[in-house]
């Protein structure tokens, strides 16, 4: 297969900030881009169908406008907040991305260490290259333990055993009963070069299809609410449900159980044409009406994009792609570089809005009210 790891070592802090990635998280995506090879940058730039939705996720937050109080004190601001009580520096977390080793050679470890030293918990992928056990050894801030349920209900109730000793939470991804048609991303997605593996996927076999089946053997299509009540029964952590657009879906799963919900389209990568998810996340947080964190992911490029999504009713955000950008270039550096980067624009952004706490993030610093609504 063609080569998808990387074929150089990280650059340390220093010429991190000497180079012009330091300038913005788009000079860095550029810098990793670079550097990584076509395959790879195909798998994590990519997605579904005509990509339309890919783009969408960060037009749409170009389109949203902000009206910004003035006269305000803004002497001190903090990011700080709550994430399914966790106190956190900002409201952010690191997105489930699969394979961080093809990114670079300390993969998974080295996002959690970036992400532990900016002060926020990760979530990580079933489809990760390390262990849960090991990845939890190189944080302090925590890890949340996501899967794409398969049909084979033993290896889930294992999985859940397995990360209760090691995760804050478990993230159950509803979005993926099949796999959508990803044509430019060339790479299927699970191979893996030599010396990288799924360890959290020991038992199942993601690769095995029905001939020309739409469906992967990994991939529950028969998931339902029923059953993700069973998840969150037998589940000893807390469950955040991922992969929202309908407020009506979001509703029902509070209503089985989620402890928080996730408004995400999977970055793009499986149902074209869908909605952007700022686009979708009014109508999720007003069905929800705080019975539980409303979280969204899927094109958060800048702070003024976190703080619109907070005014528009989510209470933190997930990052992926940029942190993958991070970490080629730099390791946990990198990560922690833009972990970093976004905290600092967020807190610009608060105080060119008049706002000193997360808290005070309010609807109406988002002028146009179509936002707001259906």
């Amino acid at each position: 297969m063609p080569s998808v790891v990387p074929p150089r070592a990280s650059v340390d802090r220093a010429e991190l900030t000497r180079t012009g990635a330091s300038a913005s998280l788009a000079a860095l995506r550029g810098h990793a881009l670079e550097l990584l090879p076509t395959v790879t940058a195909g798998y994590l730039e990519t997605g579904a169908g005509d990509q339309g939705t890919v783009h969408l996720n960060t037009a749409d937050f170009e389109r949203v406008r902000l009206a910004p109080h003035v006269l305000r004190d803004v002497a001190e601001v903090s990011t700080a907040t709550t994430l399914l009580g966790r106190r956190v520096a900002s409201p952010l977390a690191v997105a489930p991305v699969g394979a961080h080793g093809l990114f670079h050679p300390t993969a998974e470890c080295g996002t959690a260490s970036g992400a532990d030293a900016a002060g926020l918990p990760m979530s990580l992928s079933a489809y990760s290259n390390t262990p849960i056990e090991q990845v939890a050894r190189h944080t302090g801030a925590g890890v949340w333990a996501q899967i794409n349920v398969p049909p084979d209900r033993q290896y889930l109730w294992g999985f859940l055993d397995r990360v209760q000793h090691c995760a804050e939470a478990v993230v159950i991804t509803v979005d993926t009963p099949v796999v959508g048609a990803r044509e430019s991303q060339v790479w299927d997605g699970l191979t893996l070069p030599d010396g990288l593996a799924y360890p959290m996927q020991d038992g199942l076999d993601p690769r095995s299809e029905r001939g020309d089946s739409i469906y992967r053997s990994a991939l529950d299509a028969g998931f339902t609410l029923s059953v993700l009540e069973d998840v969150v029964e037998r589940s000893p952590l807390p469950v955040i449900v991922k992969g929202f657009l309908r407020g009506d879906d979001a509703r029902a799963a509070v209503q089985a159980g989620a402890a928080a919900v996730i408004v995400s389209n999977h970055g793009g990568r499986n149902l074209d044409s869908g909605l952007s998810t700022i686009r979708a996340l009014p109508a999720v947080s007003a069905a929800v009406d705080g019975q539980v964190p409303v979280l969204i992911d899927g094109g958060i490029r800048r702070g003024t994009d976190i703080l619109k999504a907070l005014a528009l009713g989510a209470r933190g955000v997930l990052v992926g792609r940029p942190v993958m950008w991070g970490l080629t270039v730099g390791g946990a550096d990198g990560v922690q570089h833009v972990l970093s980067t976004l905290k600092r624009e967020l807190a610009m952004a608060m105080a060119l809005c008049g706002v000193r706490t997360v808290d005070d993030i309010t609807p109406d610093l988002i002028h146009d009210q179509q936002w707001n609504s259906h």
